[in-house]
């Protein structure tokens, strides 16, 4: 009985090996998520995501925002209605990513209103990211990072923050690869 025991138990190595080396992949694999208006922050999260071998996920609304929506100046505007309220979360289109698959998740917006749009609050509500190491980064003509991220952050405590930083449209792939490595984000 001890050495069939045994056989069966040397029987199941290749499948613990086999599901360790998956775990530790998808611990390095990068999942790049944005939402972008206007393709400004898209532009970024492609270089990112090229510049880290990472995939690229576009949050994209189920309703398409127009450019009246996305006017700032009408308080009466789609963004602006949903930035006054705290609880508004447009829904996303299509399929979120299977974070199973993914250990760093880079979570790219504009900044509206000094926040990320309520948007990227769904999807940060709607993904499991617990344990992942998480950081986000903005575009913006003129609004600094600083603060922007804080609401997404509450929304998921239990995912491992690190710096974000606010990025230009033009940001390099060696600007961004320094980047990750000053966030310890191997390539």
């Amino acid at each position: 009985m001890k050495r069939r025991s045994f056989l069966l138990a040397l029987g199941a190595l290749p499948v613990a090996f086999m599901a360790a080396g998956a775990a530790s992949g998808a611990e390095r694999k990068i999942l790049v998520a944005c939402f972008s208006a206007t393709g400004t922050t898209k532009g970024v999260a492609s270089t990112i995501a090229r510049t880290l071998g990472g995939d690229l996920y576009e949050i994209a609304p189920a309703q398409p925002y127009t450019a009246a929506d996305l006017d700032w100046h009408d308080k009466a505007s789609r963004s602006s209605l949903e930035m006054a309220d705290a609880g508004a979360r447009p829904a996303i289109a299509g399929a979120l990513p299977d974070m199973a698959r993914y250990g760093t998740v880079f979570i790219g917006y504009p900044i509206w209103w000094g926040i990320a749009p309520r948007i990227v609050q769904t999807f940060v509500e709607r993904c499991d990211l617990k344990g992942k190491t998480v950081i986000p980064f903005c575009t913006s003509g003129g609004s600094a990072f600083a603060g922007s991220a804080d609401l997404l952050i509450k929304a998921a405590p239990q995912a491992v923050w690190k710096d974000g930083r606010r990025l230009n449209a033009g940001a390099s792939a060696s600007g961004i690869a320094s980047w990750a490595e000053e966030l310890g984000i191997a390539r």
